[in-house]
């Protein structure tokens, strides 16, 4: 009898917990699922954001390299009315030595080998010495 008093509530206290658990996973597991949704939707929405943002950035970019080009254009254009619209050997000297500078301001100037020339024909033969006239 003193066994049967023990033993009784916890069963039934066994067989009251086995229940509420299959009456709370199945619950449990849908809600749990709707939060990870959730919580894949946000992340979702926030890589669009980003992925916006980024492409608005490209476009001012973009918009600020088309201006750049213009003025640098103008610029050229303003530079050729001076000139006469005639480049002069001496102004494609002056431009290749601008884009030297610019090449070893940036630590970026590749090897260049000048050829000498006489009348834009290469000079071939540096061996032999010009005797004077």
């Amino acid at each position: 009898m003193k066994f049967s008093k023990i033993l009784l509530p916890i069963i039934l206290t066994l067989i009251f917990i086995i229940f509420l658990f299959m009456w709370g996973m199945p619950r449990y597991n849908v809600w749990q699922q709707e939060m990870a949704g959730k919580a894949e939707m946000a992340k979702a929405e926030q890589n669009r954001r980003i992925l916006v943002e980024e492409a608005k950035a490209r476009l001012e970019a973009e918009k600020l390299n088309a201006e750049a080009e213009v003025a640098r254009a103008r610029g050229m254009a303003e530079a050729m009315q001076i000139e006469n619209g005639q480049l002069t050997s001496i102004y494609n000297q002056y431009l290749f030595i601008r884009t030297l500078e610019k090449l070893a301001d940036k630590g970026n100037l590749p090897q260049i080998i000048y050829m000498p020339s006489e009348g834009l024909m290469p000079v071939l033969d540096m061996t032999k010495r010009q005797e004077p006239k």
